[in-house]
């Protein structure tokens, strides 16, 4: 794939899912100079291009986590490589383990990460990231609400 396709598909992918009406929009958390977004949906919003291209399963019952590590530099951010690893869990305490994978996309990095839902479930997710050198862990909480109808 050249240069062009995979930032036109990162563009795309960054495009729905912030745009989806399934998801809440991106969330953001600063810790010390560094940046964590996070977001989640579900991965049927993807086209089935962006789905292959990050060889995500694309369906209505599973959802995709979404992380970006930026460092601050005054009024510049930019993206940087971190250990990501966390866990979900839904209203009844049944964990679901989260496996990121490193996605380079020109000088993006995203770590994603896939999980089943079911209707209406309510994921808690609890996720930490440590940028590469750093000895600073963040601790990202949130929970979101899936509807797979």
């Amino acid at each position: 794939m050249t240069q062009h396709k995979i930032t036109l598909i990162s563009v795309l992918m960054l495009f729905f899912s912030l745009f989806s009406g399934n998801i809440n929009a991106e969330n953001s958390k600063q810790f010390g100079n560094y940046v964590i977004h996070y977001n989640a949906f579900r991965s049927d919003t993807l086209t089935p291009e962006i789905a292959k291209a990050y060889s995500l399963t694309r369906r209505n019952n599973r959802m995709v986590i979404n992380i970006t590590v930026q460092k601050k530099n005054g009024d510049v951010t930019r993206p940087v490589k971190a250990k990501v690893n966390g866990f979900a869990s839904n209203l009844t305490g049944q964990i679901k383990a989260l496996e990121f994978k490193e996605i380079h996309d020109g000088e993006a990095i995203y770590y994603l990460a896939q999980s089943q839902v079911s209707n209406q479930e309510t994921l808690k997710f609890d996720i930490k990231a440590t940028p590469a050198g750093e000895s600073l862990v963040a601790n990202v909480k949130f929970k979101q609400k899936f509807y797979t109808d």
